[in-house]
């Protein structure tokens, strides 16, 4: 099969490493890519949220499958245009991928169909947010409406940060994804990822993980894209993945469908679990970053078959077939981040480095120039490694992690640490 990914960071390196592995891919092609996607694929210089360039280059090229990355391209309507044009295609529609494009649509689909979920209230004001912060009191949780690229979400422990976070939102700090707020009931507990498969009609599981979303050790300092991940989750046990599944996930994938917007593709669900029990923070409609690493380096080669059933409508007649392992990523980002950070500092010695199935580096913000790897982004890499157990995935990862020549670079140095 000819194949394309669509996408340019860590979780598109992670996807084509795994693709790549598999017999049935004869082709791949990952647009627009970055340096870390070019040495084990093509990459071609395309928007991947402008539907005309990702259509000529799928006809240009007799791709047979294109695998959607980002959640930008989905909101765009990217699936929607390769579907009508008789392409094979992994990621929701832009209908459908309404349960990341925007957190109000996403509680009326958990109040329709009796999913837990956290008490909410939308505004298109300032000053009526601030009125029902006030009367609900803090902690709480405030929210821009739209996509803000992992961020856009306050979590106030005060009224004062409540009502800055307002301000901060409708003052265009997140841009159109600003136009309207969520106000949201602070839920209390252990947060994890769980990550699901649906054709539409079929749910499959395919992992567990947890993401340390804060920039500093001990999950101190502001919220981040993410700072690492491990996988699996042990937070989320058999029970009560069983409990997601009934109570959240299947009734979702059903109202989707009842809604004549069916979801196919992957549904990443946020969760807080308390007391055993577990109630949907937010749903993502595409891999999470970094939690796709771990994922992909655990699953390998197995994934291209896994999207493929998912894409045909055959999800049911496949399962997941998991090592009795752990994975663990790191994630190596500019300093400054998630604030000003500076671009187009040179990182030495990743040629160094081991790459196989246990250990992998993935590039998520990196350019060559002239035989030399930058950094271009503020996450810019994601160093990953596998284990019989997680501490050594987690020495494993950390030993490439000292190996990297990268001063303005940084990392946390506790990455797992609520399993351990």
């Amino acid at each position: 099969m000819n194949i394309l990914i669509l996408g340019g960071g860590g979780r598109e390196h992670a996807l084509a490493w795994a693709v790549k592995q598999n017999p049935k891919c004869d082709r791949l092609i990952v647009a627009p890519g970055n340096a870390g996607i070019a040495m084990l694929a093509e990459v071609a210089a395309i928007d991947p949220c402008d539907s005309a360039a990702v259509l000529g280059c799928v006809e240009e090229n007799a791709i047979d499958f294109v695998i959607v990355g980002p959640e930008a391209p989905l909101a765009a309507g990217v699936a929607d245009a390769l579907r009508d044009a008789g392409i094979l295609t992994f990621g929701p529609s832009a209908a459908a991928a309404r349960l990341e494009a925007s957190k109000a649509f996403t509680k009326e689909v958990c109040d329709a169909c009796g999913a837990p979920t956290a008490a909410w209230a939308r505004f298109s004001d300032a000053t009526a947010a601030k009125d029902y912060v006030r009367a609900q009191g803090a902690p709480i949780v405030v929210k821009a409406d739209g996509l803000a690229a992992g961020k856009g979400v306050i979590v106030a422990m005060t009224l004062a940060e409540a009502e800055a976070g307002i301000d901060e939102i409708f003052g265009g700090a997140f841009g159109a994804a600003g136009a309207e707020v969520v106000i949201e009931e602070f839920m209390a507990g252990e947060e994890a990822s769980f990550f699901i498969l649906s054709d539409g009609t079929d749910v499959l599981p395919v992992g567990t993980a947890q993401d340390h979303k804060r920039v500093g050790d001990g999950d101190t300092g502001p919220n981040t894209g993410g700072m690492g991940a491990y996988s699996p989750a042990p937070v989320l046990s058999a029970a009560i993945q069983e409990q997601v599944l009934s109570e959240i996930v299947r009734p979702t994938v059903a109202e989707m469908a009842r809604r004549g917007t069916p979801f196919q593709g992957v549904l990443y669900a946020g969760l807080m679990i308390e007391n055993g029990r577990a109630r949907l923070v937010e749903y993502n409609v595409r891999f999470g970053d970094p939690e796709c690493q771990v994922l992909m380096q655990r699953l390998g080669a197995q994934a291209l078959d896994l999207m493929l059933a998912c894409a045909e409508g055959r999800l049911a007649q496949v399962r997941a077939q998991w090592a009795d392992d752990h994975a663990l990523t790191v994630v190596m980002a500019a300093q400054g981040y998630p604030g000003a950070y500076v671009k187009g500092t040179e990182i030495r010695g990743l040629d160094a480095l081991p790459e196989d199935s246990f250990r992998m580096v993935f590039h998520a913000g990196t350019a060559a120039q002239e035989g030399r790897i930058l950094a271009t982004g503020g996450r810019v890499l994601n160093v990953t490694a596998r284990g019989a157990t997680l501490a050594e995935a987690q020495k494993r990862a950390y030993d490439m992690v000292d190996a990297i020549d990268w001063p303005e670079g940084f990392c946390r140095r506790d990455i797992g640490w609520r399993a351990l």
